[in-house]
């Protein structure tokens, strides 16, 4: 990845220096290309300002930087913790955490591993470039998390239909609403949508009183 900026000052050193801070990069970090001087002109007319062009050139891959992250991370929250990552298509990476004490890395219903997951993305992005998605995993949490959902999305949907009514949820982040969005868009006798605002957006389980399948002993009508 190879980011450049230009950048003018009065003097050389202060058009370096507003560089390096636009790129949050250190001066032994990148490479300077003075593309012209300053110039101080005659009893401070005619002067010119400095133009640098400045570079920096990353040349660790997004695998490495997510491990050297991650590995720091968990040595400061005093977690022993090992990382398989896996390089996937379009620039995503895979990473599965194992280790003696994943409940802390997981947390209550996973909010501790989306929000390491958050920081990891954001660590590993925020000098641009081209971005990577990374998506953590540990116990096989989440494939065991989205099957309890999808049997859920299940259930209600069949409350729903049953009692000719809305379901609504309780509060889930995007992951898990996506989820039950998914499992229950071609079941017939219900739609979803999602109200609400983070970090308590709810997905309701919309009864189809047109679509719904009839069962004995139930009618159309509304009640």
């Amino acid at each position: 990845m190879k980011q450049i900026v230009e950048k003018t000052g009065k003097t050389e050193e202060e058009a370096i220096g507003l560089a390096l801070a636009e790129l949050g990069r250190e001066r032994d970090e990148v490479s300077v290309e003075i593309i012209e001087r300053a110039k101080a002109g005659f009893l401070g007319i005619g002067g010119a300002p400095a133009v640098v062009r400045v570079t920096y050139e990353r040349t660790d891959s997004g695998a490495e930087r997510v491990n050297a992250f991650l590995t720091g991370l968990f040595e400061k929250m005093g977690v022993e913790a090992a990382l398989d990552i896996t390089e996937g298509e379009g620039n995503v990476l895979s990473v599965v955490i194992s280790g003696p004490s994943m409940g802390e890395v997981i947390g209550r219903r996973g909010e501790t591993l989306d929000a390491i997951q958050h920081l990891t993305n954001y660590a590993v992005n925020h000098s641009g470039g081209e971005r990577i998605r990374v998506n953590l995993d540990a116990e096989n949490y989440r494939a065991k998390r989205s099957e309890a959902l999808e049997r859920l999305a299940q259930k209600v949907a069949a409350k729903a239909i049953k009692y000719r009514r809305d379901v609504t949820l309780e509060p889930m982040n995007a992951y898990e609403r996506h989820v039950i969005h998914t499992a229950l868009q071609d079941y017939k006798g219900v739609t979803t949508s999602s109200i609400g605002t983070e970090p308590n957006r709810r997905v309701v389980v919309i009864y189809d009183g047109k679509t719904a399948p009839m069962t004995p002993g139930m009618s159309r009508e509304w009640s």
